[in-house]
């Protein structure tokens, strides 16, 4: 069992990233799928897949990474300590190249949709 589940990913990416691999394979749950989504979204990994075996009862997520991208990804809030932002709290990281994602009550969105919305939450990480 794996504590910090959000670390784990952003461990297992960047670590790919480093051997130059082009697909990395993690255990499923919403809120990873919702953040590759992201990551998707703003050009970050080429592509995702959910996968089903019928041998394993866990589902997986199937990351492509790009070959050009080298990402940098920081955890801010951990399980022993959570970091919440109101909305005026929310920042540019890296003058707009980057983006954090932040948990609010309508879900995962990054530091612009939710300053957009006026909404602050708990700030899961950093990427640029």
């Amino acid at each position: 069992m794996n504590t910090d589940p959000i670390a784990d990913l952003l461990t297992r990416i960047r670590n790919a990233q480093k051997a130059h691999h082009q697909v990395v394979r993690v255990p499923h749950s919403t809120i990873k799928e919702n953040i590759l989504k992201i990551l998707k979204q703003w050009n970050f990994i080429q592509d995702f897949k959910v996968k089903n075996h019928e041998d394993k009862v866990q589902k997986e997520l199937e990351v492509l990474l790009k070959d050009d991208k080298v990402l940098t990804m920081r955890k801010i809030s951990k399980p022993g300590q959570r970091i919440y932002v109101k909305k005026d709290e929310l920042r540019l990281i890296k003058s707009g190249l980057g983006i954090s994602i932040v948990s609010t009550s309508k879900g995962l969105m990054t530091n612009i949709e939710a300053k957009k919305q006026n909404m602050g939450g708990e700030l899961i990480c950093e990427i640029y």
